[in-house]
């Protein structure tokens, strides 16, 4: 009993350390990414917000699902209003809300119909929670690489969200967000599809 609970406890602190070291790690990704946003023009960003669309839009899952995270997109993130506002028409779309430590969502009615967060990201300003099941979640973040690990913005509030969820993760982002490989701690979920405008990672 005694040597379980003081190898538990080793486990915990080697899993600890590992992930301390993880997180300096991925904030040396998070500034290369940064210094590549800089650079990059609206017209690159709708050019490759099209091309990452135009995939998603021909996939069968797609094309099926009723209800669809989704993410009201900041200035250096691939953009997505307009791919919302397009299906918002015929599908549910979800967008999340930030409370406290974690994450609920909502469904978006309208542009109009929606406030400033406390993360400075817009959120439906009305409406209930979504219980329900969500068919596909298409999520943004900083980096992806090809064993569809993610990092995000280091607030783990996706993570928490799929946290004991069956539900289908697709990570989105710039050609240049998808890495070979990326760090990632014990408690990052990884994403079940990658689509960038050059790759899909299935």
């Amino acid at each position: 009993m005694k040597k379980n609970l003081i190898q538990s406890f080793k486990s915990l602190f080697i899993r600890s350390f590992d992930d301390e070291l993880t997180d300096s790690q991925k904030n040396i990704v998070r500034a290369e990414i940064r210094i590549k946003k800089q650079n990059i023009s609206d017209t690159f960003k709708k050019e490759q917000a099209e091309a990452v669309y135009l995939k998603i839009e021909q996939m069968p899952e797609f094309k099926k699902a009723n209800t669809i995270l989704m993410y009201w997109s900041v200035s250096d993130e691939l953009p997505t209003h307009s791919f919302i506002k397009k299906w918002s028409n015929t599908k549910t779309i979800l967008l999340p809300i930030v409370k406290g430590h974690h994450m609920t969502i909502r469904p978006f009615v309208s542009e109009d119909m929606l406030t400033m967060g406390n993360l400075k990201i817009m959120e439906p300003m009305s409406g209930r929670d979504y219980l329900k099941t969500v068919d596909i979640v298409i999520v943004p973040g900083v980096a992806f690489d090809r064993k569809k690990k993610r990092i995000g913005r280091g607030k783990g509030y996706y993570d928490r969200y799929f946290k004991n969820k069956r539900i289908k993760k697709w990570g989105i982002g710039f050609d240049f967000q998808l890495y070979e490989t990326i760090p990632s701690a014990s408690y990052d979920i990884k994403m079940d599809r990658v689509i960038t405008p050059s790759e899909t990672i299935w």
